[in-house]
């Protein structure tokens, strides 16, 4: 959240690691999720706390792991965003990637994972897009969740290693129907605890200065119909209520 400056109410960054965490800024407000989230503490500067509504994906990258390392699709992480975009779209396909259950807002540890809408043409490609999508339709059920809460950001930072995946980026702007900002430094968290400990040090101020600090590398705007997101969206849903165990 620092590494992002993530300071006002209504801030909010998600993080794409092996999974990935949304947090939203609440500022001096401990909100209490009525959707299956939760509360937490974003941050303390001496004795002034600032919270924050949390929501984990727990497989994201961790999906894009066993393209390669459990199947064999990719030689590298980073072969995805090529892979993936050697097809249109994934042609029907959902991946629901629940390896080890599904998180927020879902908390289904007994749920499993599925490949669903197969047909004689799925390839390689589809598979790759549809997990990545797995990850994008995730996040838009976070922020479902926050807006079932009164909470509805304008705009997304994010961060992580999957933010180098221009078309994991575009997708998750057409999705949630979000500007997505990508800052120059992904590895926010490292930076936000530098930025921290220069803070602690004098190097810094305030919050201002390292607020200076976070400019955006790029931004990806939704280019996605209502119409096809709300029945991509409703794909999704129909091949999670296969794989949930309630």
């Amino acid at each position: 959240m620092v590494g992002q400056a993530c300071f006002a109410a209504g801030d909010v960054k998600s993080t794409y690691g092996t999974g990935a965490f949304l947090v939203l800024n609440t500022a001096q407000r401990l909100v209490r999720s009525t959707n299956r989230l939760l509360s937490t503490i974003a941050y303390q500067i001496n004795s002034e706390v600032t919270y924050a509504l949390e929501g984990s994906i727990l497989s994201a990258g961790a999906a894009i792991q066993w393209l390669r390392d459990g199947l064999g699709l990719i030689a590298q992480a980073s072969d995805v965003e090529s892979l993936a975009a050697s097809v249109a779209d994934a042609g029907g396909v959902y991946l629901v990637p629940a390896f080890t259950g599904l998180g927020a807002p879902y908390w289904d540890a007994d749920a499993r994972g599925a490949i669903l809408g197969l047909n004689r043409g799925s390839s390689r490609g589809e598979i790759a897009r549809a997990a990545l999508d797995s990850v994008v339709y995730q996040t838009f059920d976070l922020l479902a969740a926050m807006a079932a809460d009164g909470m509805r950001p304008a705009s997304l930072k994010v961060d992580g290693g999957m933010a180098q995946n221009g078309l994991f980026m575009q997708r998750l702007a057409n999705i949630l129907g979000l500007s997505i900002l990508r800052p120059r430094i992904t590895e926010s968290t490292a930076f936000g605890a530098a930025c921290l400990a220069g803070l602690g040090c004098g190097e810094y101020r305030s919050l201002t200065d390292i607020a200076a600090l976070a400019r955006p590398d790029a931004t990806f705007e939704p280019r996605l119909a209502a119409t096809e997101r709300d029945a991509e969206i409703a794909g999704w849903r129909a091949a999670l209520r296969r794989v949930r165990s309630t």
